[in-house]
């Protein structure tokens, strides 16, 4: 792994000069904590973590805030959103907001089981063929049948811990799966058989192969696919105390058993993974270090793999216009990478056709 990612001097400016020689960006919602990203082909939805709910129209290249400052919105923390053609929904830790298209109101809705975490959404993903929206939540997922109006609650503690059952990051794998991640692991849900079918769920956690066997608990908080791998993004929270409790990196599984990871001794500038996104044979990652005296987190920029040579090249932000080095949210969305910070919102320009090979 470390002989394939070290890079010498001469790639770094090379790979530098072939993707941004040709590269654009602007800024948007400066000042803004940008958490999640969603697009319905028409606007860019974006959830803020202080100013609300923003509405981007691509046609029309304006924004629409809904927020308590505008008298629309009664909450304006957000943790995550997604979309539909009727629905936009977003995440609280007092429930899940709701936004009806054709009224253009918002509702809220408590969830009873969970005790008093059990309303805290961290993640959100809406399966447009069966119109179904899951809920990642604090304590359980959360099942949303959109026509029916019905919730399920799907308890996923694994034994006595805890941290299993407390969702973070939600992913569709194909037609077929879902996957969640959660503060220890992460639960794939064959979605072919019944909800409440325990063989329909898999769960995966850091003992023998899986996650390399490393640290005392690995916490997903981002999920991506690429050909045959899943790459997963972790958390990294050590302290003098528990120095090996979540090392971060970003782990990659081929489905194999077969598990490599990418870490700070690899050229990353810190072990904490915020985000991930592909763009062709690019993955994107937002990356962080958490220190261990202060206990804090801090952004240590944004970084860019090949996936399939592992090489790294870290990004200049200021030639991309990024005043910030904590990159919270990424999407891409036609010929632009939408760029979530914690000052603000900067849309990404790609024009080289090297990167955006192969893009589906």
């Amino acid at each position: 792994m470390i002989k394939l990612i070290l890079l010498n001097i001469f790639f770094i400016s090379i790979a530098s000069t072939l993707l941004f020689s040709q590269t654009e960006s602007d800024i948007f919602l400066e000042g803004a904590s940008v958490i999640d990203l969603k697009s319905d082909g028409d606007h860019l939805w974006v959830a803020t973590y202080g100013q609300g709910i923003y509405r981007y129209s691509f046609k029309e290249e304006k924004w629409f805030n809904y927020s308590t400052a505008n008298n629309n919105l009664e909450n304006d923390l957000f943790f995550t959103l997604d979309v539909s053609l009727n629905f936009v929904w977003a995440g609280t830790t007092e429930g899940l907001f709701t936004l009806d298209r054709k009224t253009n109101k918002w509702t809220k809705r408590k969830f009873a089981q969970g005790g008093e975490f059990g309303n805290w959404i961290r993640a959100l993903r809406y399966d447009k063929k069966r119109d179904v929206l899951w809920i990642g939540r604090f304590r359980n997922v959360t099942h949303f049948d959109v026509k029916r109006r019905r919730y399920t609650d799907i308890d996923r503690m694994q034994g006595t811990d805890q941290k299993s059952n407390n969702i973070k990051s939600i992913a569709f794998d194909g037609d077929s799966l879902v996957w969640f991640g959660s503060e220890s692991g992460a639960h794939k849900y064959n979605l072919k058989k019944r909800i409440k079918d325990p063989s329909a769920w898999t769960y995966i956690y850091n003992k023998g192969r899986n996650f390399l066997g490393e640290g005392e608990s690995v916490s997903i908080s981002d999920i991506l696919f690429e050909g045959k791998n899943v790459w997963f993004g972790t958390d990294e929270f050590v302290t003098k105390e528990n120095p090996t409790f979540n090392i971060g990196g970003i782990y990659i599984y081929n489905r194999k058993f077969n598990w490599e990871r990418i870490s700070r001794v690899d050229g990353l500038e810190g072990n904490g993974i915020y985000c991930l996104a592909r763009t062709g044979n690019y993955i994107w990652t937002g990356v962080y270090e958490f220190d261990r005296r202060d206990k804090k987190e801090f952004g240590k920029g944004l970084f860019l793999i090949n996936r399939n040579t592992f090489e790294m090249n870290p990004i200049d932000l200021n030639e991309i216009k990024i005043n910030s080095s904590t990159i919270l949210s990424l999407l891409f969305e036609s010929d632009y990478l939408w760029i979530g910070t914690d000052r603000g919102l900067v849309r990404l320009h790609l024009k080289n056709e090297l990167a955006k090979w192969g893009v589906k």
